[in-house]
């Protein structure tokens, strides 16, 4: 059994070393402990990282190094390698994966400072372009890459945005309206697909690494290859349950996800927990989603479903204010119920469009889908 050291992520240099160790078999790093986790682990465990991913339901993922090393590889052979900017977390996943993939490269990643702003991206990436950093990546939540697009007139931004050879987007879904305003500015963007499950993204734009096998079970996708964790800390039913062996021993993850796999790409429709009954037709909020963000003005809209007196549940769209104050609130919904009619039927449509100050978000940058919905039941 190895060591589990608890880990702050608050300083991603003593971060970085104690990594070093951990992935050559020193103790494994705990982020984000939560009470009852064990002082020891299974050797050849390199991290422990706590999420509730989608489910809201806490877990103690155990990543190998040799997972963490398989994703960080497989990433290279399909980007490339060089020097990586940390714009995220170290105690998530796809931060974490930054510091393992500098480890790999042999190079010194720069870790962002304070909270995240375009200033602060532009004057990190021009400092690594004038200490001859040549081949620059970065890893970066949809929500980030809002921000940096609707400040590509400040000093900076924009030329900051055309330095990266690839800047991979995830953690959630990227709206194809941000991903044309980012490649319009000349940003080389990358839609990643993955979980803390699969040490980080494992699908870039649809593609899956090379080492990654994808199929799809009774509408679930299902990921297969090296990057897979161990399972869950202290769960063993859970474990089993997610992760399963075929009659050929290849041991799979289940997402979670719906989606299908056509001539090799990766199409995902969203969570198959995130559905509501309305009216007796059950409705997937995360395609609801997607359809509403195409609207000019909701890109970063929240679609959350909330009790109704009349269909049982019903949908509601959550943005900040914003664009969206371009058109009349009623205008905005109009066209975001027009949009998801035309595709999923009338009895998909949004109830109701409800204006926020500011969306409450993770600290991995995610929205805190939760929270929202918790304010939008009240408001409903």
């Amino acid at each position: 059994m190895t060591a589990l050291i608890p880990t702050e992520a608050d300083d991603p240099r003593l971060v970085q070393d104690a990594l070093r160790r951990a992935l050559d078999g020193g103790p494994a790093l705990g982020f984000g402990m939560l009470p009852g986790t064990p002082e020891r682990v299974p050797d050849g465990t390199a991290a422990v990282i706590a999420t509730s991913g989608s489910s809201g339901i806490p877990k103690r993922v155990a990543l190998s190094a040799e997972a963490l090393r398989a994703s960080a590889e497989a990433t290279a052979a399909r980007i490339g390698s060089g020097r990586w900017l940390l714009a995220l977390p170290v105690g998530y996943v796809a931060g974490l994966q930054v510091l393992v993939r500098s480890l790999l490269a042999g190079t010194e990643p720069v870790a962002l400072e304070g909270k995240f702003s375009p200033v602060a991206f532009a004057e990190a990436t021009l400092s690594m372009v004038r200490t001859g950093s040549e081949t620059l990546f970065t890893s970066l939540v949809p929500a980030q890459l809002a921000t940096l697009l609707d400040a590509a007139d400040e000093p900076g931004v924009r030329t900051a945005l055309r330095m990266y050879r690839a800047i991979l987007v995830g953690g959630q879904s990227l709206p194809e309206p941000m991903r044309e305003r980012g490649a319009d500015l000349g940003a080389r963007l990358v839609r990643t697909y993955g979980s803390t499950e699969t040490s980080g993204g494992c699908v870039y734009d649809g593609v899956p690494l090379d080492t990654v096998a994808v199929r799809t079970v009774d509408g679930e996708l299902q990921l297969a290859g090296p990057m897979l964790a161990d399972g869950y800390i202290g769960d063993d039913a859970l474990t089993s349950r997610m992760f399963v062996r075929d009659a050929h021993g290849i041991r799979w993850y289940r997402t979670g996800d719906l989606g299908l796999v056509e001539d090799g790409v990766v199409r995902v429709h969203g969570r198959a927990d995130n559905v509501i009954v309305s009216g007796g037709v059950n409705i997937s909020l995360d395609r609801v989603e997607r359809i509403v963000r195409q609207v000019p003005g909701l890109h970063q809209a929240v679609v959350v479903g909330v009790d109704d007196a009349h269909w049982g549940e019903a949908s509601v769209i959550v943005v900040a204010r914003g664009e969206v104050l371009r058109r009349s609130e009623s205008e905005q919904l109009a066209h975001a119920r027009d949009a998801v009619a035309a595709e999923l039927g009338k009895h998909a449509r949004p109830a109701r469009l409800i204006l926020v100050d500011e969306l409450a978000t993770l600290p991995s940058g995610k929205p805190d889908r939760e929270s929202v919905r918790r304010a939008a039941a009240e408001l409903h």
